[in-house]
């Protein structure tokens, strides 16, 4: 179960046993200034991405000089935090306790059925030589798989990337649409890659149905999004 902070983010319990982690998934009265007037952001540096729905994924060891476009972030550098922005999207964060290092992943629906999340897994192993049974992995909130709307167009998309019909429902009023599982789906990349299901932590609220988060699909602003992040403090 998730933790409620006064200044309006979720943190994972088991996550914040690790001494020199944070981490936070924001609601809509979140902002980055926040983060900045607490007194362990004060020495980060936040790393956003131009988010571009895809399966592009940045392995940090210096500090950008400008900003990435891709769709997942990962470092073990010290001081940067990584950020995630989403408003229906699923934010994920990873963290290899053992190695410390840590990753921030943007999964929309065009980046799962590219499987980034999959993609990031793998990263870590080649990378910094990760075990994928060690991985620590907290699911942020998302558009839930009761109101996520699709068309066939985006089933269609799931079924040549090979992903099993179960990640959709077939909406009982509007011939052609489903319901997408967003959380399942990239829950199924983690299971193929062999994180356990006692690692992964999951804020399973929708963004959807609550106001304390930014919908797209709600709202329809185009810029209103929250905030996910994960920074290593030493």
């Amino acid at each position: 179960m998730e933790t409620k902070n006064k200044e309006l983010f979720l943190t994972m319990p088991r996550l914040n046993q690790i001494p020199y982690l944070v981490h936070g998934f924001g609601t809509a009265g979140w902002k980055e200034s926040d983060f900045k007037r607490k007194k362990q952001g004060e020495n980060f540096k936040p790393v956003f991405l131009k988010q571009i729905h895809s399966d592009r994924i940045h392995f940090i060891d210096k500090v950008p000089s400008k900003k990435l476009a891709g769709d997942a972030l990962v470092t073990s550098l010290p001081f940067l935090l990584l950020t995630i922005k989403t408003a229906d999207c699923l934010p994920v964060l990873i963290v290899d306790e053992q190695r410390r290092v840590i990753a921030a992943v943007h999964c929309g629906w065009r980046g799962t059925v590219k499987r980034v999340l999959e993609k990031a897994i793998k990263g870590l192993k080649e990378h910094y030589g990760s075990s994928p049974s060690t991985l620590l992995v907290a699911f942020g909130p998302c558009i839930g798989p009761k109101c996520y709307e699709v068309g066939e167009d985006v089933r269609q998309s799931f079924a040549e990337a090979e992903f099993p019909d179960c990640i959709f429902r077939r909406h009982p009023e509007h011939p052609g649409k489903y319901f997408l599982d967003l959380r399942e789906a990239n829950l199924l990349q983690l299971r193929s890659q062999g994180v356990p299901e006692k690692n992964i932590y999951v804020v399973d609220n929708c963004t959807h149905c609550s106001n304390i988060y930014y919908s797209y699909r709600r709202n329809k602003n185009k810029k209103a999004r929250m905030l996910s992040f994960i920074g290593l403090s030493f």
